[in-house]
């Protein structure tokens, strides 16, 4: 037995109208390359990260220092980096990787008790920083 689908339920043909915003997303993001959306996704974490290592501007840096969260973050962001590295090509894995290394460093002279060599956020992805 065959079910009808019903006139009012979304098509699965992949058209689009001006009712249809996620049809519409999904075309756009299509259109996308892959190193480009991994490249954004490592820019959000960059920047989350710095902001809670304390790298923002204004008077307020001190109220969003978060090294725990920033750790997290860091971590996060090395295994996007060390995994998207073959596949994205040299010039946007450099980049990241410098950004990486960066924030590495960035937490561990914001900690006031650092972390061994090799033992820092993102680290033993990448190795020591120091």
């Amino acid at each position: 037995m065959q079910s009808e689908i019903p006139p009012e339920a979304p098509s699965t043909t992949g058209s689009t109208s001006p009712e249809d915003p996620g049809g519409r997303a999904a075309r756009d993001i299509a259109d996308v390359p892959s190193a480009e959306i991994i490249t954004t996704a490592a820019v959000h974490l960059m920047s989350a990260a710095a902001v809670k290592c304390g790298l923002a501007e204004g008077e307020d840096v001190d109220r969003h220092l978060d090294l725990a969260e920033a750790r997290i973050l860091i971590n996060a962001l090395a295994g996007l980096v060390t995994a998207a590295a073959p596949d994205i090509g040299g010039t946007h894995a450099r980049a990241l990787r410098d950004g990486l290394r960066t924030l590495q460093l960035a937490f561990r002279e914001a900690s006031t008790h650092p972390d061994p060599p090799g033992r820092g956020p993102g680290e033993r992805l990448t190795g020591s920083v120091v």
